[in-house]
């Protein structure tokens, strides 16, 4: 724009002014926005004016030309080490938060173990917010003396605020399922310690637990061959066993953890599925199942599972899921995304 500006001034009959200090500057305004790359540019783009000008005012000769590109040489390169100490600057900045970010994300959301007692496990999250590890979808996984704990939960909210209520279900469900026998009781300590978190002002937003503020899924998976489920507005888990896939509807559906006011009679115990040698079980979030399309097509899951039923381990299958995931959003979440595999 500057050079512009110049060239439009140089060439007409108004020209009074001397132009020169006007494109001295340019290298400078473009270290502060730009790159080394854009910087150069704006180096070349005020040399090529600069001469331009001086030919077309016959200016070659006088001292105000050399001048001229005596301080465009050394505001260059001036501007070209300024240029790029701002973007190293900024890229160990970026590494920085990069590193929190991982650090976060192990924390809230711990890796996972690949084998669990009887059990192969797997987990993946996808974050919709670009540049994000986390987010509001959850998982974990926990051996116990009453077997194999699961939690899944999707928070209703984004940013800070769905984090830390993913960090208070996360951390009473780990400190929990020590010590509840039933998984109801651990369902309720998970509940408990969101509201206790929610009343505290500022850290969670209130209005979230209107629309039904967690919806999580809590499974325990014994020596025998059955898996336990309480189900609290979570979608139901996915069983693939001899390649057909079916949902595990809960007996009694039960509002999110937030709405227990909303529980008419007995919240009741667990139900109890048949869970034999070689099943596989998906637990995930609806932002998995409500992914689309360029035409607006959901993520048909349950016919992506049977068509990669063939993989041999839990992490392998779980990978083949997440990448037709992400063939068929063309890598654009609209939600974020988590899923967990149990092989038996």
């Amino acid at each position: 724009m500057i050079a512009l500006s110049v060239l439009t001034f140089e060439f007409t009959p108004a020209h009074v002014l001397y132009t020169g200090p006007v494109l001295v500057a340019t290298p400078a305004l473009a270290a502060v926005a730009m790159g080394p790359k854009g910087t150069l540019a704006a180096v070349a783009l005020a040399v090529a004016v600069s001469v331009t000008t001086a030919t077309y005012n016959g200016a070659w000769g006088t001292q105000q030309v050399y001048t001229n590109f005596l301080a465009l040489f050394l505001v260059s390169l001036a501007s070209l080490a300024t240029s790029s100490t701002v973007r190293k600057r900024r890229e160990d900045e970026l590494e920085q938060v990069r590193r929190i970010a991982v650090a976060a994300q192990e924390a809230v959301l711990r890796p996972v173990p690949v084998r669990l007692g009887p059990l192969r496990v797997a987990g993946v999250y996808l974050a919709a917010e670009t540049g994000a590890q986390i987010g509001g979808d959850l998982y974990e996984a926990v051996q116990t003396r009453y077997g194999v704990r699961v939690i899944v939960g999707d928070v209703r909210g984004k940013g800070l605020p769905a984090v830390r209520a993913a960090a208070a279900v996360l951390g009473a469900f780990r400190e929990a399922v020590h010590y509840e026998d039933e998984l109801a009781g651990v369902m309720g300590r998970c509940e408990a310690a969101l509201l206790r978190d929610a009343a505290v002002p500022g850290v969670i937003d209130p209005g979230a637990l209107v629309e039904g503020f967690v919806t999580a899924l809590v499974a325990q998976v014994p020596d025998g061959p059955v898996v336990e489920v309480v189900n609290r507005g979570h979608p139901p888990p996915l069983l693939l066993r001899d390649g057909t896939v079916r949902p595990l509807e809960p007996a009694c559906p039960l509002p999110p953890l937030g709405l227990a006011e909303f529980i008419t009679g007995p919240a009741g115990g667990a139900d109890s599925y048949s869970f034999a040698p070689g099943d596989r079980l998906l637990l995930y979030t609806d932002g998995v199942i409500e992914a689309r399309n360029g035409a607006r097509d959901f993520f048909a899951l349950p016919e992506a599972m049977e068509a990669v039923r063939a993989a041999p381990g839990a992490p392998e299958f779980l990978d083949q899921l997440h990448q037709a995931l992400l063939r068929h959003t063309r890598h654009r979440l609209a939600d974020d995304a988590a899923m967990f595999l149990v092989d038996r």
